[in-house]
């Protein structure tokens, strides 16, 4: 969801995986690379019960920025800085989007420690058609690399941005909110050729987080809910007079073990991005 610019390959090789969600590398042409340095190089330390949102400027305007900012004021990335993982199969997620609204919030990519900002598009804010019914950002420390081809889903390539998160709970946060999550599904969201992961998660302090451990209860639990989203994610682009997005995978979502692997792929993609082994292009790793 955050905002895509444009990745390269150097290399014409191709990589697949015999496990997991099927990826391969595929060359890319070539692009100018721009480098940053990492801020804050200590991500274990960081401390996510003391990280806060603090906002610049004014709601919904251009300059309007939501940085996440530490115990001591200093400001880290949501991205890069905020770990994926919580222990014992739970997640931090970075909410974007708090459910029940409609400005389409995202991780600015491109700038330095990935503030939260309002898409544009043609210079005018970007907006959904109507609001979104769930909690929506990304976990931290993942990446679609756009130079892997997914075998499992049609051979779509990443959509160069962290991945998505729509969390079902019943609580409306804020943006900036740093929440531990542990997911139950997948839907593999094919748009416009990119494929745009959506992880359905639920908080832990959410009443119902102990009932739900798996695709399944999620039916049993908040019925209608799996189909609802795919559906609000298929039709959202339709108002603009664009067709809508398709899924791969049969048009299902997947088990949480196949979510999980999902999340492990696109962690060590995101490693890899971080560590120069991929270049950048103009994705901010500051």
């Amino acid at each position: 969801m955050a905002t895509a610019a444009t990745a390269s390959a150097t290399a014409a090789t191709r990589f697949t995986r015999l496990a997991g969600v099927g990826l391969r590398r595929t060359a890319r042409l070539p692009t100018a690379v721009r480098f940053q340095r990492r801020v804050l190089a200590t991500t274990a330390l960081l401390r996510t019960a003391e990280l806060r949102p603090k906002e610049q400027g004014l709601p919904e305007t251009l300059d309007y920025r939501v940085f996440l900012v530490d115990g001591g004021g200093r400001k880290v990335s949501p991205w890069h800085d905020v770990p994926l993982r919580a222990g014992d199969g739970v997640f931090h997620f970075v909410v974007e989007i708090p459910k029940e609204s409609s400005a389409k919030m995202e991780v600015a990519t491109d700038e330095s420690f990935t503030p939260i900002k309002q898409d544009t598009k043609k210079g005018n804010l970007r907006y959904y058609p109507y609001n979104i019914n769930w909690n929506y950002g990304l976990f931290p420390q993942t990446w679609e690399d756009p130079t892997l081809a997914n075998t499992d889903v049609e051979g779509a390539f990443g959509d160069n941005d962290p991945v998505d998160v729509v969390e079902i709970g019943e609580r409306r946060a804020n943006i900036g909110d740093v929440l531990k999550v542990k997911p139950l599904a997948a839907l593999a969201m094919i748009d416009e050729g990119e494929l745009d992961w959506k992880i359905v998660a639920i908080s832990l302090d959410d009443p119902k987080a102990s009932l739900v451990n798996d695709v399944d209860d999620v039916e049993k639990h908040f019925p209608g809910t799996l189909t609802a989203i795919r559906d609000w994610f298929r039709d959202y682009k339709i108002p603009d007079g664009k067709p809508a997005n398709r899924f791969g995978l049969g048009n299902k979502p997947t088990s949480k073990e196949y979510a999980l692997k999902v999340i492990e792929e696109t962690n060590e993609s995101w490693e890899k991005l971080v560590k120069r082994n991929i270049p950048a292009g103009e994705l901010s790793l500051a």
